[in-house]
């Protein structure tokens, strides 16, 4: 789980937007990303974000 504080703080590489965590991953709505936590260590890199689908 990533700290509160520093999810605060965090936001999309792509899309300047906030992130919110889900399981192992944080989630970027507006850019439709989901960048891995490996290790307890946030992926920020644009590269190794998944694509998702976007909610209706």
């Amino acid at each position: 789980m990533i700290d509160k504080a520093l999810l605060k703080m965090l936001v999309c590489p792509e899309s300047k937007a906030p992130l919110k965590q889900v399981g192992e991953e944080l989630i970027c709505e507006k850019s439709q990303l989901a960048y891995p936590i490996q290790d307890g260590i946030p992926v920020l890199l644009v590269e190794e974000a998944r694509k998702i689908k976007p909610k209706k």
